[in-house]
């Protein structure tokens, strides 16, 4: 029997770096709008919902086709609640208001407006042909702990991140940065109240300019100039 994949993006009202973030217009369109569209042009995801605390990112979500079958709870939309306990929020809110019982959650989040249909598609078939508990999507890491990172101690004086660190960039292991494109997790996992990383992970590798994070007005920017460049080829 096919698994229930429920798709969600959730986005938070009351953004700090950014006021407005998610529902502020990117290239003319706003920024939610990209992660609602790209999930339903996803074929494995059976329903896509957006999980926030916020009236105006909940009109928006529904204007660009996204389910608001609820409202995320204040408590669950503070800067220091765990992204994890929102999604074990949405799964069993879902179920109960459905009848329907989530057995994959794939999170799609507001920040990856770079990210392809593919990309989300990639990341949930590798956990359904995988016994991992989750799928998370990465890119090369500009920067290596193995190579050239440091640390400060509380004198200010500089050490290397992990001590007897490779000679060359090449002989260094691979790290890689995790990003926001995409992440698919089966609900027992979330459901055990667990992060991510407590369970057996596989990756999917994309490319950097697939896998900016809108964080800051710097990265607002370079995101408007890579969807342009993007929308003349």
């Amino acid at each position: 029997m096919k698994p229930f994949v429920l798709g969600a993006v959730f986005a938070r009202g009351g953004s700090k770096g950014i006021p407005g973030k998610n529902i502020k217009l990117l290239n003319s369109k706003p920024l939610i709008a990209y992660a609602i569209e790209c999930a339903k042009a996803v074929k494995g995801i059976d329903a896509v919902i957006v999980s926030t605390d916020d009236a105006a990112i909940a009109d928006t979500a529904k204007k660009f086709g996204a389910e608001v079958p609820f409202m995320r709870p204040a408590e669950l939309a503070t800067d220091s609640a765990p992204e994890i306990l929102a999604w074990k929020h949405a799964i069993e809110t879902y179920g109960k208001l459905k009848g329907k019982a989530v057995d994959i959650l794939v999170s799609v989040p507001a920040t990856s407006p770079l990210r392809t249909p593919e990309d989300v598609s990639q990341c949930l078939d590798a956990l359904l042909d995988s016994d991992a508990d989750g799928v998370i999507v990465v890119s090369q890491a500009h920067r290596n702990p193995y190579f050239n990172m440091v640390k400060l101690d509380d004198k200010g004086w500089a050490s290397l991140v992990i001590p007897g660190q490779a000679g060359t960039r090449q002989s260094a292991p691979q790290v890689f940065d995790v990003t926001t494109v995409a992440y698919a997790v089966r609900a027992d996992l979330i459901r055990q109240g667990k992060r991510i990383f407590d369970g057996k992970l596989k990756v999917v590798k994309v490319p950097a300019e697939r896998a900016l994070d809108i964080d800051t007005p710097l990265d607002w920017d370079l995101a408007e100039f890579l969807l342009k460049r993007k929308a003349k080829t």
